[in-house]
């Protein structure tokens, strides 16, 4: 993993972002660190829900996605929901850098794709919001791999519902048909980066896009995963 300093680590802040300790590490102290929600070791390796004994799930086996593996940081649960829409909503960039560097901690094992590919906003949402946190995070780990970010190769064509606001059963049709990609990606491998993965619904539709433009391989790579019974 490089190493080198960039301009998001000079964003991480000096004291924790959730008890405010000083010399915290990626934003964090070893205490907060430690006490962050996260997934159990067994888990489904298509699209990371607790799986026993870490085999793939009923859902990805009765309905393979378009993606082939998921890597998720952390669940998505008190205080990283919190962290995730201060981030997301009120664009404190300090907290997703350390969003970011939790991300890069969980891919360590994670293969090495070609490019990233951040979830796209609609111009509306953007606009709104003033900038794509999925692409900020895409920016960040992609600088630290050394990995290129293709910002533009995927686009948002229709401005949704948010997905939250929807039953589970209506997510898939309500994001069907949503995203194009412009980009050649005959036989690369790609990995689609967003800040939350929920019903992984709209992961996998960009998955779908990616791979009708050739991409060998799509993986994800989210900073929270959603449990079933959340």
């Amino acid at each position: 993993m490089n190493s080198r300093p960039g301009f998001w680590q000079t964003l991480l802040p000096e004291d924790c972002i959730l008890c405010g300790v000083s010399d915290a590490r990626s934003g964090l102290c070893g205490d907060c660190h430690r006490a962050l929600p996260r997934l159990p070791p067994e888990q489904c390796p298509v699209c990371a829900i607790p799986s026993g004994r870490g085999a793939v799930c009923g859902a990805c086996l009765a309905a393979p996605p378009a993606f082939l593996a998921s890597h998720a940081a952390l669940a998505y649960a008190f205080p990283v929901d919190a962290l995730v829409q201060r981030f997301k909503y009120a664009g404190d960039l300090p907290l997703g850098a350390a969003l970011g560097q939790l991300l890069l901690e969980a891919l360590r094992e994670a293969p090495r794709p070609d490019s990233l590919v951040s979830m796209p906003l609609h111009p509306a949402r953007l606009r709104e919001r003033g900038f794509n946190q999925a692409l900020e995070l895409a920016r960040q780990v992609g600088g630290r791999l050394g990995i290129p970010v293709l910002a533009a190769a995927c686009r948002r064509l229709r401005d949704t519902p948010p997905q939250a606001a929807l039953p589970w059963k209506e997510r898939e049709k309500n994001i069907r048909g949503a995203f194009a990609c412009t980009a050649d990606l005959a036989g690369k491998r790609v990995a689609v980066v967003d800040d939350v993965m929920t019903t992984g619904h709209t992961l996998n539709e960009v998955a779908r896009i990616l791979r009708q433009a050739g991409a060998a391989r799509v993986d994800c790579w989210v900073v929270a995963r959603t449990l079933r019974d959340s």
